[in-house]
């Protein structure tokens, strides 16, 4: 399926409503005010046009901007800044040490924070739940220091905008929300994570995010659906 966005066909982004990976390329879009086509992946399965573009690790998301095709979220995010520097705002911090304290984070977030969560999603039985989430509240805050440190005291994690940390976290939210329904639990609150409990709100109603977070209730049936199918979510075909 392709989403059309008024695009002319020169920038198409590959990928699947339900990935925070693929979430991440399209808030980078939107900030840049970049129209683009939306084709859809099936789940479970890997298109001719996916294997083309990216047959190296086979994964969406997949920017194609003209004849060029890049891979890897973060990557995308940082091309999508740099390929359209003059439109919105900034992605990346201008200083070259805010940039590598945003990059250790979210190397933080994708290495250490994201997987227990994604533990709890599809069902996988590693560690007791518990533990699992113990290992989230911890590292949420962790990232409460930290977005207390890096955001100066403005809204975003990027100061007065969103950036490239808060691009890579928040795509997690919906993801965090989901979680905090299936299992019954509180994991960003206002009295234990105040900022980013604040940040979350800001975050979540920016225009450039709230078309693009998928439904709590559609991310609740489609994890049930994962769990049913977990080979393919770790081997698709």
């Amino acid at each position: 399926m392709t989403e059309k966005k008024n695009s002319n066909g020169e920038v198409k982004l590959l990928g699947a409503w339900p990935s925070p990976f693929v979430i991440r390329a399209r808030i980078a879009l939107n900030i840049k005010s970049v129209e683009y086509d939306f084709i859809e992946e099936t789940f479970g399965k890997r298109s001719q046009l996916l294997l083309k573009s990216n047959p190296v690790n086979k994964q969406i998301p997949v920017l194609i901007h003209g004849h060029k095709c890049i891979a890897e979220s973060m990557i995308i995010v940082q091309y999508i800044h740099e390929a359209w520097s003059s439109s919105g705002p900034p992605i990346l911090p201008s200083l070259p040490y805010d940039r590598a304290i945003a990059r250790f984070w979210l190397t933080y977030i994708d290495d250490k924070w994201f997987p227990p969560l994604k533990s709890i999603v599809l069902g996988l039985d590693t560690e007791p739940i518990e533990e699992k989430l113990e290992k989230v509240r911890e590292g949420l805050v962790l990232l409460e220091d930290a977005f207390n440190k890096i955001s100066k005291g403005k809204d975003f994690f990027g100061g007065d905008q969103i950036g490239y940390l808060d691009i890579g976290f928040g795509s997690f939210l919906a993801w965090l929300k989901t979680v905090e329904v299936t299992e019954g639990v509180s994991l960003v609150h206002e009295t234990t994570t105040p900022g980013l409990a604040k940040w979350l709100q800001k975050f979540c109603a920016h225009d450039a995010v709230k078309d693009v977070l998928p439904p709590i209730d559609k991310l609740i049936a489609f994890s049930k659906m994962l769990r049913a199918n977990v080979d393919l979510v770790i081997n698709p075909k």
